[in-house]
């Protein structure tokens, strides 16, 4: 039933509770035997029902990949997209009975492709009599019951999000999205449904949303004084007992955060990233978890609760609608309330089933702009760059990035207490597929360099912390003896280190010795010709994400910040390729780093 989201948003900021949902009626359940009274059996009353779940859907909707223009596709032959999951849905809701099922998310819906950035920047929802988001499009379409806030729901500030919000027929939940003020929830906390079943007794589902404190770092300029984002665990030790309280027969959570109870961000994050797991450990009365953030995959996962001994079903289904989690419940009656006998969980392919031709043609006309801008040509290019070979070799394509970052950094000082100091600049490889084609170079091309919403700060360092930061950054090699056969598919991501999280900085020359253990791998670290000083001062052009703590980089959250702009990378770029007209990679491209064994370089 679509809720009047004004009202839903006062009585949950009011009262900081949630609202009651009512499902349909639920087809039969089959009645099982069960010893009775006088020796003789009697039926028991029994009734199951179907959780299903995405997370981490970053504005597909389509089979499509909007920065190489053609149908996505991987190693693995994945599919994304809601126009998949909706056709999954469709067959598991027939199955079951769309009675007895219920459809949530776990957060990061509104970034991340191309489609999604159009309806944010290009032709915003925000704009008077502005279009309706396409993810609201087609989840509504869909019939979602509730979706969980993720980080990345941030990223376009709290008008856009308020607007996607308005325009979602299904409650965006946040127990730990609280208002800096009042403390209260600046969103629903959660969502009550209620499903009928042929006994008489309806079974209460909860589900109870968690977001990622994560947000008050990576999106502080768009939330600081305005919203404040708890531990996982401490909002949900106090929202599930209310929960129960209120005659809950089953809690579900949806957690925008991984399993593994580990940050990636040091002491810059107050709580723990990926609490998912610890939440289902300490907090009693979870039935089953769906877990986002961690863009990994996790059909079933068990844990089980201290207090209670008893097991709560996990489940990650994969990122961008590759996957659909299915929560099984089967519920009996005893003692005068349903109670959960059996939870089991797995995922659905959603390479298996064709597009749904409902969501695709809801959305034609959506998708036909979105790659008509892609293709808008913006100049041109002398030369062929890839980032093929990125992750081991320092590549025309990178420096691209980075002289983009310190010409804009140098501008943005020049004049200033700070603008005769060096500017060196860091920048990683996203995409091991991104490409500047020679000739005509299009918004698809330059915006696959940065498929992140990152934006550009600079801040103060020197040489002594550039060094700690380098030597961070080359624990992503694995260590590799002098003489020992090179194996560039088994070189890279040590300790499982993404390839964003291993930064390239120019302006300074330097070599890795891959054959030294993690830690002392910088040699012939120089700037201008001459060993670098460890007491001489530089400003670093990095993104926001890097400065915020992201990857837990030394030194770098805690440097003094003199500059910072609130454009995306991605079209600092764009606007750099246009206003040049012609990117000649002879102009800027240059052998900054090399990777080395005992002084021999590797390639």
């Amino acid at each position: 039933m679509p809720l009047n989201r004004r009202t839903f948003l006062e009585r949950s900021a009011a009262a900081g509770a949630g609202v009651a949902v009512a499902g349909a009626v639920a087809v039969p359940a089959e009645a099982h035997s069960g010893p009775g009274g006088h020796g003789r059996p009697r039926p028991r009353k029994r009734y199951s029902f179907t959780v299903m779940g995405t997370t981490d859907l970053h504005g597909n909707v389509f089979n499509w990949d909007y920065f190489t223009d053609k149908e996505f596709d991987d190693k693995a032959h994945n599919d994304v997209g809601l126009a998949k999951i909706s056709t999954l849905v469709d067959q598991v809701r027939k199955e079951k009975g769309r009675r007895n099922t219920l459809l949530i998310d776990a957060g990061d819906t509104i970034q991340g492709t191309q489609l999604s950035y159009y309806y944010a920047k290009v032709d915003p929802i925000t704009a008077r009599r502005g279009p309706v988001h396409p993810m609201a499009q087609a989840m509504n379409a869909i019939g979602y019951d509730a979706a969980a806030l993720g980080n990345h729901e941030f990223n376009y500030g709290i008008p856009v999000l308020r607007k996607f919000e308005e325009q979602c027929d299904f409650p965006l939940l946040g127990a730990n999205a609280l208002d800096a003020k009042t403390l209260r929830p600046a969103f629903a906390p959660y969502s009550m449904h209620r499903l009928r079943t042929p006994h008489g007794k309806d079974v209460k589902v909860a589900i109870l949303g968690l977001t990622n404190p994560g947000i008050a770092i990576w999106d502080k300029a768009n939330v600081s004084g305005r919203m404040v984002f708890p531990g996982l665990e401490e909002q949900a030790a106090k929202w599930v007992p209310k929960l129960r309280s209120m005659g809950a027969d089953v809690v579900v959570v949806s957690a925008h955060s991984g399993s593994s109870g580990t940050s990636s961000y040091g002491d810059q994050l107050p709580h723990i990233e990926n609490a998912a797991g610890l939440v289902a450990e300490q907090v009693p009365g979870i039935d089953a978890i769906l877990v986002g953030h961690a863009h990994t995959e996790i059909p079933e996962y068990r844990v089980k609760n201290k207090e209670t001994g008893k097991d709560v079903v996990l489940s990650e289904p994969l990122k961008w609608g590759q996957r659909l989690t299915l929560f099984d419940f089967d519920l009996v009656w005893e003692k005068g309330c349903w109670t959960v006998e059996k939870v089991a969980a797995q995922v659905l392919n959603s390479n298996t089933v064709a597009e749904d031709p409902e969501i695709t043609g809801l959305l034609g006309d959506e998708h036909k702009k979105v790659v008509a801008y892609v293709n808008q040509i913006i100049g041109t290019s002398t030369a062929a760059m890839t980032t093929a070979d990125a992750p081991w070799k320092d590549e025309p394509i990178i420096d691209l990035i980075n002289v983009v970052q310190a010409e804009t950094v140098k501008a943005a000082l020049a004049g200033g207490a700070h603008g005769a100091l060096p500017v060196l600049s860091q920048a990683s490889c996203f995409s091991r597929t991104a490409r500047i084609p020679a000739g005509q170079v299009s918004i698809k091309d330059a915006a696959g360099l940065y498929p992140f919403e990152n934006t550009l700060e600079a801040r103060l360092m020197t040489g002594a912390q550039l060094k700690d930061y380098l030597e961070f950054s080359a624990r992503y090699y694995v260590q590799t003896p002098a003489g020992a056969p090179v194996d560039t598919a088994k070189l890279t991501n040590a300790d499982g280190i993404p390839d964003y999280n291993y930064d390239a900085v120019s302006g300074l020359t330097y070599d890795i010795d891959i054959a030294r253990p993690a830690g002392s791998r910088i040699v012939n670290l120089s700037f201008e010709g001459r060993p670098l000083d460890p007491a001489a001062r530089f400003v670093l052009a990095v993104n926001n994400y890097r400065a915020s703590g992201g990857g837990a980089f030394p030194h770098i959250a805690g440097a003094q910040q003199l500059w910072a702009n609130s454009d995306e990378i991605r079209n600092t770029i764009i606007q750099w390729v246009k206003a040049k007209g012609t990117v000649d990679p002879s102009l800027f491209a240059s052998v900054d780093w090399k990777l080395t064994r005992d002084g021999v370089p590797v390639f």
